[in-house]
């Protein structure tokens, strides 16, 4: 497969025809349960690897580096793709209110009682780890927590339509962003001042094509190689003049964690190192995001050449 195939830009990953697919296999788990659901999945992976070869490559290289980099064995890809169709079934059972989260163990809970009680607001870059949909249903277990998502779903429309249908509340407080205008930088800043958190990845770059779209990016070491990683949030964070936390949420032990971290008070950009102080934010987050890859590598969701620059190609197709 060539470079230019495997660095498609993510966001040109269009929706495969498993949307139906997974509609049926949450049906069997819930009334058959988790077990016979893993049954019908295994066939439904098989066809899809045979048929995904741009997902499959992604899914085995980023394999190859995290067993390079720990030298200890890594499970395959079948098995990086069986940990994915889990997720996606956490996050319909999540919404669907058949997800227990009495038993989540939340580290970091301090960080956000404090910023609450400060009334400061802030950003929170996530990650593809894990999953994230249930750091947005506990927020809405709590009053004192206000949160704006802010994706990039558009190649996600049936599966997002299937989420909405299950709960939609699964809609609420999501801000479809490609690019940051003034006015939306504006009604943000007005959020975080009131005390809200706005919720951004750092592990994908930026949407914007081209040259435009590369400047918003910063190369760090990320599981031995440089990568691209975004530099939107930290961007964000010096408009919005406003602290930063981390979040970041695996399963492990079969215990689900999620973990928040404070990672800056705030972000100052003096123009002379403004380059500089970008590459070192993400050269920190990719720091932390290597640290919970390491402890859960078949929960990272990125199946495109991660470690390649992407280019736009509305026809490509990997999962979401």
């Amino acid at each position: 497969m060539s470079a230019s195939a495997r660095s498609r830009h993510w966001a040109s990953i269009d929706e495969v025809s498993f949307v139906a697919g997974m509609r049926l296999l949450f049906w069997i788990c819930r009334v058959f349960g988790r077990w016979p659901f893993r049954l019908a999945l295994y066939p439904v992976l098989g066809w899809y690897l045979l048929t995904q070869p741009r997902a499959r490559h992604a899914s085995r290289d980023f394999l190859r580096r995290m067993q390079r980099h720990t030298q200890r064995p890594v499970p395959g890809v079948l098995a990086h793709f069986a940990s994915f169709g889990e997720n996606i079934l956490d996050k319909l059972l999540l919404w669907g209110g058949l997800f227990r989260t009495d038993d989540v163990q939340l580290h970091g809970a301090e960080v956000v009682d404090r910023a609450v009680a400060a009334g400061t607001g802030g950003i929170l870059v996530c990650a593809h780890l894990g999953n994230v949909e249930l750091t947005r249903v506990l927020s809405r277990q709590r009053n004192d927590v206000k949160t704006t998502v802010l994706v990039h779903t558009k190649h996600a429309q049936a599966f997002n339509r299937l989420m909405g249908k299950l709960n939609p509340a699964s809609q609420m407080n999501l801000l479809q962003v490609t690019e940051m205008t003034p006015a939306t930088a504006m009604m943000l800043s007005e959020r975080v001042q009131r005390g809200e958190f706005v919720v951004i990845a750092g592990d994908r770059v930026p949407v914007s094509d081209g040259a435009r779209g590369n400047s918003h990016v910063a190369m760090a070491d990320f599981l031995g190689a440089p990568a691209p990683f975004p530099v939107g949030p930290y961007l964000l964070a010096g408009i919005l003049q406003c602290p930063v936390y981390l979040l970041f949420t695996i399963r492990a032990q079969g215990v689900t964690e999620v973990h928040i971290e404070h990672f800056r008070d705030g972000v100052r950009l003096p123009r002379k190192h403004r380059e500089q102080e970008l590459a070192a934010l993400a050269a920190a987050y990719a720091r932390r995001l290597e640290h919970y890859c390491v402890r859960a590598p078949l929960q990272w969701f990125n199946f495109y050449d991660f470690w390649q620059l992407p280019t736009k190609d509305k026809n490509t197709d990997a999962p979401r």
